[in-house]
C-alpha cells in the first residue's frame, strides 16, 4: 500500500488563475488550487458552474485566456493535450468515449498508445521492437489493469454489449493503461446503480492506495465526494468559491447558498445524508 504524503512535496498540479472565455461568455474567471501528490482532489459545484471546462482546460482541449497550470512545477499552459498525456495526466470523459465496436481489450490497449515507441515501418512489418512491445503492453493490460478492476470476465466482448457501468469501468481501465500520474475522471459514477457506484468509490481508493496514483474527479455525488476526497474545491458560475476539507467545506455558509440558496447548514447535511442513501437511477 502507497501512504499518501499530502503537504510532504510541493504540489503535483497547480492550477493558478485560470480564466476561460467563449466570446462574451466567461466559463472560468481566476480558478486556482493545488493537487498534492497521493491525494484524492474532488471539484464539486452546481450544473453549469464550470467543471468540466476546468477538466478541459486541464487536460489541454481548451487554451485558457489568461493564468497558468503547472505539471510538477513545470507550466504546460501551452503544451498540446497529446504530449500531456504522456507527461502523466490520464482521463476519462463525463459522456463515455468508447469505440463501441471494438473489445474491452482493444480500447484499454488505446490508452499506451501515447507511450509506445515503434516507428511506422516497425509496426507495418509487425516483427522485432513492435511485436515485444505489443507483448508487454498486453501483459500489463491483462495482469494489472484488467485484473484489478475485475473485469477479465469480459476482455474480449465488444463495448457495445456492455452495460452502462462496466462501460464506465472499461473507461477507467483505458484512462489507467496511460500510465497516469494523475487520473482525472470525469464524473465517473453518473447513472450508476448504487453497487456500481460502490464498486467505483473501492476501486478509485485501490488506485490511490495501491498504485499511488493521484485522483482529481468532477462528480455530482455528493455522498461519494465526501466519503472519499482529501480535498474538495467548490466551483460557481466559473469562480471557486470554497476549498477545503470536505467537513470545512459542508459547513461554507457560500457552498449552502450555492446548492441551496440560502444559509442553512442542516439543510445541506440533510441533502447530503439523502444523497448518499439514495438509490441513483440509471442503466444497470
Amino acid at each position: 500500500m502507497v501512504t499518501p504524503h499530502f503537504g510532504a512535496s510541493p504540489p503535483l498540479l497547480q492550477v493558478e488563475g485560470v480564466t476561460l472565455a467563449f466570446g462574451g461568455v466567461r466559463a472560468l474567471s481566476g480558478v486556482g488550487f493545488d493537487v498534492q501528490p497521493g491525494s484524492i482532489t474532488a471539484v464539486i459545484g452546481p450544473n453549469g458552474a464550470g467543471k468540466t471546462s476546468l477538466f478541459n482546460t486541464i487536460s489541454g482541449f481548451y487554451r485558457p485566456n489568461g493564468g497558468r497550470i503547472l505539471f510538477k512545477g513545470d507550466d504546460i499552459t501551452r503544451v498540446p493535450a497529446p504530449q500531456r498525456a504522456r507527461m502523466g495526466l490520464g482521463r476519462s470523459f463525463q459522456n463515455i468515449a468508447l469505440f463501441r465496436g471494438m473489445t474491452v481489450l482493444d480500447n484499454i490497449k488505446l490508452g499506451r498508445h501515447a507511450h509506445l515507441k515503434t516507428n511506422v515501418f516497425d509496426a507495418l512489418l509487425y516483427f522485432g521492437k513492435a511485436q515485444r512491445e505489443e507483448a508487454e503492453l498486453r501483459r500489463d493490460i491483462e495482469e494489472r489493469i484488467i485484473d484489478f478492476l475485475e473485469i477479465d470476465h469480459i476482455r474480449h466482448a465488444p463495448v457495445s454489449a456492455l452495460s452502462y457501468g462496466l462501460q464506465k469501468r472499461v473507461e477507467m481501465a483505458r484512462a489507467l493503461a496511460m500510465q497516469p500520474q494523475i487520473l482525472m475522471l470525469d464524473e465517473p459514477v453518473a447513472g450508476m446503480n448504487r453497487e456500481e457506484t460502490e464498486d467505483m468509490a473501492r476501486f478509485i481508493l485501490d488506485v490511490r492506495e495501491e498504485w499511488g496514483v493521484t485522483v482529481l474527479m468532477v462528480e455530482h455525488d455528493m455522498g461519494m465526494v465526501m466519503d472519499l476526497s482529501d480535498h474538495v474545491v467548490v466551483l460557481n458560475f466559473g469562480q471557486v468559491i470554497a476549498q477545503g476539507q470536505p467537513a470545512e467545506v459542508q459547513a461554507d455558509p457560500e457552498v449552502i447558498r450555492a446548492y441551496l440558496g440560502s444559509g442553512d447548514v442542516g439543510d445541506l447535511r440533510r441533502k447530503l445524508h439523502a444523497a448518499a442513501n439514495r438509490q441513483p437511477t440509471g442503466a444497470a
